[in-house]
């Protein structure tokens, strides 16, 4: 509990966010529980190419951190599942001990809090709802392999090259077909990746109409900051409720009412 907080105090997190990326803040204030709040950081970098830009947000981490001064936020998440995939797991990992010895707070990273979601999902084998492009395709497979996955299938949207964000601009009309699709890959379970991809309609439909059960790394992200722990020691007793929109769904409907 977080005291002295009129708006907050249940909890308080913070975020760290790429530059530009215009899904995460939407899609936390929906899925954050009843009394939660949030602080954002934005990663920033002026490298040229996506990939590199990712690289760079992991350098900037610790010190983008600061920008909570001492605000009272009891967990830190880095909303940045590709930069997981280009520094590997053993680099990522020191990262977040070095960055939890710092401020005193669990830091958890997109992707890890992901695997966590697989691993309380009992997944195994793997399909991977991919809205990235190809170079970062391919280190996606070594990443979740190193983490004991077996990655059976990928698919995903068109890249929308003719909007301001190749990946930011993506509807979830197509992530939920891609979502479909993937859903007959016999595969355990569907991994929507990245956190600028809109994901929330579709894994909500897919429930309903039951497809393979699926994660998104913000839904998972979500799901790990609200317990304020290291991402080793989370806890997979509710992420079925979280799965199927028990807390958030009426919300997100509320904040971002379906088109007519």
């Amino acid at each position: 509990m977080t005291a002295g907080l009129e708006y907050g105090a249940a909890g308080l997190m913070g975020v760290l966010t790429p530059q530009a990326n215009t899904t995460v803040e939407p899609e936390f204030w929906a899925l954050m529980p009843p009394g939660w709040s949030m602080l954002t950081a934005r990663l920033m970098s002026d490298k040229p190419s996506i990939a590199e830009r990712l690289v760079d947000y992991t350098e900037r981490y610790s010190d983008t951190c600061l920008e909570f001064a001492n605000a009272p936020v009891e967990v830190i998440a880095a909303a940045c599942t590709g930069a997981s995939y280009l520094i590997g797991r053993p680099a990522e990992e020191a990262l977040v001990t070095r960055i939890e010895a710092r401020f005193e707070v669990p830091f958890i990273t997109a992707a890890l809090a992901s695997v966590m979601a697989l691993r309380a999902l009992g997944a195994e084998k793997i399909a991977l709802l991919s809205p990235y492009p190809e170079d970062l395709n391919r280190a996606s497979t070594p990443y979740w392999e190193a983490h004991g996955f077996s990655v059976v299938a990928k698919a995903g949207p068109m890249l929308e090259e003719g909007a301001f964000h190749p990946i930011y601009a993506m509807g979830g009309e197509a992530v939920y077909r891609s979502y479909a699709h993937l859903s007959d890959s016999g595969a355990d379970a569907v991994l929507m990746l990245g956190t600028g991809m809109a994901t929330l309609r579709p894994l909500l439909r897919g429930a309903a109409e039951g497809l393979l059960p699926a994660v998104s790394c913000n839904l998972a992200m979500a799901w790990a900051a609200a317990q304020r722990r290291r991402w080793e020691d989370l806890s997979p007793d509710d992420l079925e409720a979280w799965r199927m929109g028990a807390h958030w769904a009426d919300r997100l409907e509320a904040l971002f009412p379906t088109k007519a």
